[in-house]
């Protein structure tokens, strides 16, 4: 059944990502909260995109997807309600999935096999596990694997979709529990995901509200990290200017 604004598809602005290797979303959501009720944008990619499909709901968009060829989908997306974006919502959660370029870069069936199993994970209906739980549960496995760029990453989702600093102080111990005080002493504790919770513990104490502490998060933690960012970027001045939570205990 074809939705009623289909046949206005033609119109809509195109934003070509195809040859862009960096992180795009933050550039199509700032372009899509501009787009006026009853108006929509075509993305075009080289696989199909379907992290932008719930981020882009989150904002009031439909959508419908073409298939042109192996290399080349274009999704039009059409405003119906003018929302704004939050992260509560899951709209404006930091870090979308852009490790998945990496793999645009190798082979584009292969970062469509990974956007496939991206949403069977992430975005399925009617999960049984929140979200919130999930990304706990993901933050868990990859401290128990030194993982701790996702480590952060996770934290830092699940915490701007409202995870308590009670619930992290809570896993912090268990993290001591599981890990060992030798592990959570000398690799836990100066890691970057250590940093982001005390910079929260610290921040709430003192009164902050959470948006400016995600601001404050972000600014320090975000891909301008080389720590955090999970597409090759060159270690740059601002990065190592950064409040150096990760090595006191201010």
């Amino acid at each position: 059944m074809k939705a009623d604004w289909e046949a206005k598809k033609a119109t809509f602005p195109i934003i070509d990502v195809r040859e862009i290797t960096n992180n795009f979303l933050p550039m199509i959501l700032h372009k899509a909260q501009q787009v006026n009720l009853n108006n929509g944008i075509c993305v075009v990619q080289t696989f199909e995109p379907k992290p932008l499909y719930s981020a882009l709901k989150d904002l009031g968009f439909e959508h419908i997807t073409e298939k042109v060829s192996d290399h080349e989908y274009r999704v039009y997306f059409y405003r119906t309600e003018l929302k704004t974006a939050t992260f509560e919502s899951g709209a404006d959660m930091p870090f979308k999935p852009t490790a998945i370029l990496n793999y645009k870069l190798i082979d584009d069936h292969l970062a469509g096999t990974v956007v496939d199993f991206w949403d069977y994970i992430w975005e399925k209906e009617n999960s049984a596990i929140d979200l919130k739980t999930k990304l706990l549960l993901s933050m868990s496995n990859a401290i128990g694997a030194s993982r701790f760029r996702q480590a952060t990453r996770e934290l830092i989702k699940a915490y701007s979709l409202g995870v308590t600093v009670q619930e992290l102080d809570e896993l912090f111990s268990l993290f001591a529990w599981n890990q060992g005080i030798g592990n959570f002493s000398s690799e836990i504790g100066p890691s970057t995901t250590f940093g982001v919770y005390k910079l929260i513990k610290r921040r709430e104490q003192e009164g902050l509200g959470k948006s400016k502490i995600m601001d404050e998060i972000m600014q320090t933690f975000g891909d301008r990290n080389p720590e955090v960012n999970v597409l090759y970027k060159k270690r740059i001045k601002c990065c190592e200017k950064r409040d150096d939570l990760t090595n006191n205990n201010n």
